[in-house]
């Protein structure tokens, strides 16, 4: 019921102080409603701030995780510059292969296909492990690991506008288990339906991810979804249309997790609701790392 009208049923949940709130309660914010209470300390904040007769204390802003994300992503990717771009031992060891993959001495290139033997054996070659050989921390880094320019500007763009909405709307600790677990279903998806040789890197799963929960959210608390759909039709043309160095098997594993994580978000019980929503996160995360770890098994037998 609602916290304000107890004869009332409530429709949604104040995203800021998580009370229950009818239709008559709830005022809009970016992503989701707030309460007349936390609505009204939102007004008075801003005409605070707006006059100048205040200066707000120093703070991060809703949107903290998101630039720190960002930020982690554009460290790894001038590190992998500056040691040498798509050659960089930091691209063979962070990225995603699910197997591992045979690598020609000082070029870059590599032998598909070649087996681990095959390539210790071979003059001028070398052997860089994947998820199935014991670079297990892959299912994870590779989301934040980029070599093109172009890659990760756009994929940072989009972080920039998608994550930032979806940050304010359930706040910097759940959005931080959405990355996560978006992250490792798109890891899982790799590593199930691509070739085990082939490298896979990039932030793109898990803004999928993103994508996914934030449709979840505005679809639930009846906001319009529109924009969020262009957005993600947009994304979806551009991963089958721009070509084979796209991974759809990332985007798709992505986009699944964040579906997941959104409904854990908003039909968790309300009685201890953040406990469930973690739980949840949880949960969809062990099942990605038992599907990992089943195909680890085929690779390796």
């Amino acid at each position: 019921m609602c916290a304000f009208h107890p004869e009332r049923p409530a429709r949604t949940w104040c995203l800021e102080c998580r009370r229950p709130i009818c239709s008559d309660c709830m005022h809009s914010a970016d992503v989701g409603y707030r309460c007349p209470e936390c609505a009204s300390h939102s007004t008075r904040r801003t005409r605070t701030t707006q006059t100048g007769w205040r200066r707000p204390p120093l703070r991060l802003p809703h949107w903290g995780a998101t630039m720190g994300i960002m930020v982690a992503n554009v460290v790894v990717w001038l590190a992998i510059l500056v040691t040498g771009g798509q050659s960089s031992k930091l691209t063979e060891w962070l990225s995603l292969t699910p197997f591992g993959t045979c690598y020609v001495a000082g070029g870059g290139a590599y032998a598909p296909n070649a087996s681990a033997q095959l390539c210790a054996a071979s003059p001028g070659f070398y052997w860089a492990p994947g998820v199935a050989s014991g670079a297990y921390w892959q299912v994870l880094t590779s989301a934040f690991s980029h070599v093109d320019f172009f890659h990760i500007a756009f994929n940072m763009l989009a972080l920039f506008f998608i994550g930032t909405q979806v940050e304010r709307g359930i706040g910097r600790s759940l959005y931080l288990g959405v990355y996560t677990t978006s992250a490792l279903t798109s890891s899982a998806c790799v590593i199930l339906l691509t070739n085990p040789h082939t490298l896979t890197l990039g932030a793109s799963g898990a803004i999928f991810g993103l994508m996914g929960t934030l449709l979840v959210i505005v679809w639930k608390n009846h906001g319009d979804v529109r924009t969020v759909l262009i957005w993600l039709g947009i994304n979806v043309a551009y991963t089958f249309l721009g070509g084979s160095s796209i991974s759809w098997q990332g985007h798709l594993g992505g986009l699944l997790g964040g579906l997941l994580a959104g409904l854990v978000i908003v039909y968790a019980p309300r009685e201890g609701r953040q406990r469930w929503q973690w739980l949840g996160f949880v949960g969809i995360a062990v099942v990605a790392l038992i599907l990992i770890g089943w195909r680890v098994v085929a690779l390796n037998s």
